[in-house]
């Protein structure tokens, strides 16, 4: 008899109990199932209000900044003179190459002044809409990777390329074919409110290999030749975004490579944060040789069928 009462293999009682003491003629099956379901999605109104916020802090942090001239260009020349020790110093070459074709410019110009406007905010409803699960780590990666940004404006002003002699300010060039005026990107007669000194980091690059880091980490497991286009566009987005802030003078390789590190770093963060999340049990599968999932339940299956979970 058992403590329970129940006399082992007389088929009384719950199977599962019976199966967890040891008394059952076969053995119980051991399956490891995923069990962690994301809580509900974070309301949308709240979540405009926070990236409106931190689009009024980006632009505050630019128009607060010192705009001291002398200051951001001895930071520029610094970088520069880093770059020619490491043999990194490409921007000259890219500038002349774009400027050399007639219509590169004109392209170059809209893509920066255009996408990561549109592309990143576009991601971030994608991750909310179809990969809830993920939303509240690819956000918040967001988030403090562009705060980080924020502060390197702040900490170390830098005047860009164009504003150097013997490159070739890109977007002024072509500002008659665009909105844009000669201030960076800023739409004309508003070059006031933007600070012209914020090289470093490139959040143009930070927030490109963001969008395309996110959309590799919620396609990865999908197969087939759309999955494969996707990853492609996603790649050729970021890698085109680096190429375009260096070609049209905005930017210098270390620019990019803060702002590839700002953004790592922010999900770095992303990742140790607490996740709200609902433990609800699924159902029991064969063992999944892929990577763990965050919660796993033990089920013991008996002879009869019957299953239940045990944390």
């Amino acid at each position: 008899m058992s403590r329970l009462g129940v006399r082992p293999g007389s088929g009384q009682g719950p199977q599962g109990v019976v199966a967890r003491c040891g008394f059952r003629r076969r053995p119980a099956r051991v399956v490891i199932v995923r069990t962690t379901v994301p809580g509900p999605r974070p309301r949308a109104g709240r979540e405009l209000a926070l990236l409106a916020a931190l689009y009024l802090a980006y632009s505050g942090a630019r128009l607060l900044t010192d705009p001291d001239l002398g200051a951001a260009t001895a930071n520029a020349r610094d970088i520069l003179q880093l770059q020619a020790v490491l043999h990194l110093d490409v921007e000259r070459r890219l500038n002349d190459g774009l400027s050399a074709v007639p219509v590169l410019p004109l392209v170059a110009s809209y893509w920066y002044s255009l996408l990561h406007y549109v592309v990143t905010p576009a991601v971030l409803v994608w991750v909310y809409r179809v990969h809830p699960a993920r939303y509240r780590v690819a956000r918040n990666a967001l988030v403090v990777g562009s705060a980080l940004g924020i502060a390197g404006f702040a900490l170390l002003p830098t005047a860009p390329p164009r504003m150097l002699p013997g490159y070739v300010d890109t977007l002024a060039s072509t500002a008659g074919s665009g909105w844009w005026g000669s201030d960076a990107s800023a739409p004309k007669g508003l070059g006031g409110l933007t600070n012209e000194l914020a090289a470093m980091p490139s959040l143009h690059v930070g927030w490109a290999l963001w969008c395309a880091a996110v959309i590799w980490w919620c396609t990865r497991d999908a197969v087939g030749g759309r999955a494969i286009a996707v990853r492609l566009v996603a790649a050729v987005y970021a890698a085109g975004t680096t190429l375009v802030v260096l070609a049209t003078a905005n930017h210098y390789l270390l620019d990019a490579v803060g702002g590839a590190a700002v953004l790592a770093a922010g999900a770095a963060a992303a990742r140790a944060l607490p996740v709200r999340a609902t433990d609800t049990p699924a159902l029991a599968g064969p063992i999944d040789s892929g990577p763990p999932s965050p919660s796993l339940v033990l089920v013991g299956v008996g002879a009869t069928g019957w299953e239940d979970g045990d944390r």
